[in-house]
């Protein structure tokens, strides 16, 4: 079968352009160029140099000047997901930046092994713990540490030792069956989470819930539950109030108290409950206790909103605080919420 032979230069692709290069600068340039790349990226290159079939000179020279013109212009750029986290981290926290790059990759990463590792734990467990213990193993050992010993945790008991033992014996895997396992994985698993809500629908009602005043909360739980008393009743569970803060242990309490400012506390404290109003001062100086008291009585009445705006503003606080692991806050009410 006689190779076909390339002609029109304007119907090059990119990756074909890409590949032509990397052919035309030599094994050792080449080589250097391959080591800057991620595995997708030089899987999609190696795919398109096997395929490409015969060049000629001139698109070759074509393509020389293309590639020059550009280096060469100021107003060249390149932008992959690493410089965008970059630029982001500049402008905005980080937690904000996660949330963001999280949305524009899906689960991702450079390769499936980093794609895993945005992947919540309890996902993961959950489609692992029906794979074999060998193949749990593997997956095991190519992703990060905190991250495997999370996702070991929630498997069963027994399977996860049976996963362990494995895990010892492991000696070097073979490149076949580590294709083997990353083919699965992008086939069945990544495929099947991409087309399910990375996020429970109640849990993001909850968090939307949460940044409403206390009226409007109010009134849509109230018209909610007119139309589905369950699901009122679960994005009440899954909602964080500020009388939860109840839950912090000393320690806790101490560490928000220690970064909320004091008149924004003392307005938070006359529209919550006697017992939640004393945990605070109880985590305070008798001397700074008597003060806020006195102004507290100081204030005369407040408006609502303003109540609920310094309780929201506490909340977010002990939020932030719980993200960098400074505090713990509960999940779900009613169980263990904090471990110290």
């Amino acid at each position: 079968m006689p190779m076909r032979i390339r002609e029109d230069y304007r119907s090059l692709t990119g990756p074909e352009k890409a590949a032509m290069l990397m052919m035309a600068v030599g094994e050792e340039n080449a080589a250097k160029m391959f080591a800057l790349m991620d595995d997708e990226e030089i899987k999609e290159i190696s795919q398109t140099m096997a395929n490409l079939g015969s060049v000629n000179a001139n698109m070759i020279e074509r393509l020389f000047a293309e590639f020059a013109e550009g280096i060469s212009s100021t107003g060249s750029m390149v932008g992959n997901y690493d410089s965008t986290e970059r630029l982001l981290l500049k402008v905005m926290n980080k937690e904000r930046v996660d949330a963001i790059m999280e949305e524009i990759r899906g689960p991702a990463g450079r390769t499936m092994w980093d794609k895993l590792g945005n992947v919540n734990e309890q996902v993961l467990a959950n489609y692992l713990k029906n794979e074999y213990p060998q193949t749990v193993a593997v997956v095991l050992s190519k992703i990060k540490s905190d991250h495997a010993a999370a996702v070991l945790n929630l498997l069963p008991e027994g399977f996860a030792m049976e996963v362990v033992m494995r895990m010892l014996r492991m000696e070097a895997v073979q490149k076949e069956v580590l294709d083997d396992v990353e083919r699965t994985l992008r086939n069945e698993f990544m495929s099947n989470l991409a087309r399910t809500s990375r996020r429970d629908a109640h849990e993001m009602m909850a968090e939307i819930f949460n940044g409403l005043d206390r009226q409007s909360e109010q009134r849509f739980l109230n018209a909610l539950e007119e139309r589905n008393r369950d699901a009122a009743e679960r994005i009440k569970q899954l909602m964080f109030t500020f009388e939860d803060l109840s839950n912090l242990d000393p320690s806790g309490m101490q560490t928000l108290m220690r970064q909320i400012d004091k008149d924004k506390l003392a307005l938070a404290l006359k529209g919550c409950s006697e017992e939640l109003r004393n945990l605070f001062f109880s985590n305070m100086s008798e001397r700074a206790a008597k003060i806020m008291r006195e102004d507290m009585s100081a204030m005369g009445p407040v408006r609502l909103r303003d109540v609920d705006e310094a309780q929201t503003m506490i909340v977010q606080t002990a939020k932030d605080l719980s993200a960098k692991g400074d505090i713990v806050l509960a999940e779900n009410k009613g169980e263990d919420e904090l471990v110290y």
